[in-house]
């Protein structure tokens, strides 16, 4: 057996339709037209698409309008990506099969990367993620209203909406597969989706890389101009510093982790989840009341206005697609043996994200200039 496919990674590959054995170690190609469902390339197009529309987008505002921090949120998603992702692939390599376990592994797509673990639109997914729900506060003014840390935590409320519908749906679509012989982390979970990836993926990880990007490359009072070398240092500062935020914010629900206190360590992420909605529906409804003294149109850019819209509809659509073989699931299963995720949810989910996307266009047509963010 090879050493990047443990008895875990093959099994798992297996439902998913591939083997993990004789994967080449840096990349693999193949067919879009070729996988595992029709799915799979309209999936990697939007992400993908996306990540380069925000990447455009991020080298505007810095180059046209000085403020560096979306490109710098752009190259610290992935570095971030760098940091965590491996461990979580090869738990042995890095000494964590004991505390960590093989928690999950993606099926493959067009391009794949490190023994065919990593898909390109995962890397892309990322910096297009970031980029979308940090445009969204930006443009809604949350960060020159309310300060740095309510815009983070504003943040981590847009991604939440923005992740779970994709989260949601992805196991069912067989774009990635959960273990679940892996109860210490996967377990519990909300339909096939683990709570504790709901909260620390989801939203911690987005929100804490924002705060941090903000803060060291942020227009701030008293600091010149960072140079590109500088910016490029605090960049991978706070992409490498993001997974400690997720650590930190990991511990109350981690303090119960075992088969007995299962239910104590479900109702503190059940908590946490409630608070990210509560801040973060706060946030959205002191947006919206901004309009009313202040009605001069903001200059929101073409990504902020576009991108959202597109990757919402885009998985509404893709949700559609799903929802025959949801309702015709047995106990959670599909008739073609994959796990269903929330459909509550998800519809919750959906709601937020569109109210956002309307707050957006409204905010287009409210205020004239956004304020620079300031840390």
């Amino acid at each position: 057996m090879s050493f990047s496919c443990d008895s875990a990674a093959e099994r798992l590959a297996g439902r998913l339709g591939f083997s993990c054995h004789e994967a080449d170690p840096i990349v693999d190609f193949r067919n879009p037209f070729g996988l595992e469902n029709d799915t799979m390339p309209f999936l990697e197009l939007l992400i993908i698409g996306g990540a380069v529309f925000a990447l455009v987008h991020a080298w505007r505002r810095w180059r046209r309008d000085g403020d560096p921090v979306n490109i710098s949120l752009w190259f610290a998603s992935l570095v971030y990506l760098a940091v965590i992702e491996p461990p979580l692939y090869f738990p042995g390599w890095f000494g964590l099969e004991e505390h960590v376990g093989f928690i999950f592994s993606h099926n493959v797509f067009t391009v794949q990367f490190m023994y065919d673990r990593l898909p390109l639109y995962i890397v892309a997914f990322y910096p297009a993620l970031s980029q979308l729900a940090y445009e969204v506060v930006r443009v809604l003014g949350v960060f020159a209203r309310r300060g740095l840390l309510l815009g983070s935590l504003a943040v981590a409320f847009v991604c939440q909406a923005f992740y779970e519908i994709f989260d949601q749906l992805g196991p069912q679509l067989k774009w990635w597969a959960w273990n679940p012989g892996n109860e210490m982390i996967n377990e519990p979970a909300l339909a096939s989706v683990p709570m504790n990836s709901m909260f620390l993926f989801a939203s911690v990880s987005f929100g804490a890389m924002t705060y941090l990007v903000v803060r060291l490359v942020g227009a701030k009072d008293g600091r010149g101009t960072l140079t590109g070398g500088q910016i490029s240092l605090r960049t991978v500062a706070a992409g490498a510093l993001t997974p400690l935020a997720m650590t930190v914010a990991g511990v109350p629900s981690n303090v119960f982790r075992g088969g007995d206190q299962l239910g104590i360590q479900q109702a503190i992420l059940g908590a946490e989840l409630a608070l990210v909605w509560i801040v973060g529906l706060s946030l959205l409804a002191d947006a919206w009341r901004a309009r009313r003294t202040d009605r001069a149109p903001v200059a929101s850019p073409l990504f902020a206005r576009i991108y959202p819209a597109l990757y919402l509809g885009v998985h509404i659509v893709l949700w559609l697609v799903a929802l025959p073989a949801y309702f015709a699931a047995a106990n959670g299963i599909t008739e073609q043996g994959t796990p269903i995720g929330s459909l509550w949810y998800t519809v919750l989910c959906t709601a937020a994200a569109t109210g956002l996307i309307v707050a957006v266009l409204r905010a287009t047509m409210s205020r004239r200039t956004a304020e620079p963010v300031r840390s």
